[in-house]
């Protein structure tokens, strides 16, 4: 099947996308939709039952690490590093 795409069409898409097109920048628009929309209809002509659906095309897997309580914050090795500290801060000079 072969879809024609008319003047109308390319204009209200143009307004949707907030495009101003030139008039060769249409009639090259209207011959890509065509073709994209003459290639939809060749995929679904594709014979897919026995495809399994999937959500993405590489498997997926848990990339975040596994949440594990540990035993205190490091403060006191950080600070050890401390040119000068107050407390349990860092002292840092004044800056305006």
């Amino acid at each position: 099947m072969s879809y024609v795409i008319d003047d109308a069409m390319i204009e209200h898409v143009s307004i949707l996308a907030k495009l101003e097109l030139t008039e060769k920048e249409r009639e090259a628009a209207k011959k890509d939709m065509e073709r994209m929309l003459d290639y939809i209809d060749r995929l679904n002509g594709l014979d897919t039952s026995g495809v399994e659906p999937m959500s993405h095309v590489l498997p997926v897997r848990h990339v975040f690490r596994e949440d594990v309580v540990t035993n205190g914050d490091g403060r006191e090795d950080t600070l050890l590093n401390a040119p000068d500290r107050k407390e349990d801060m860092f002292v840092v000079p004044k800056t305006i």
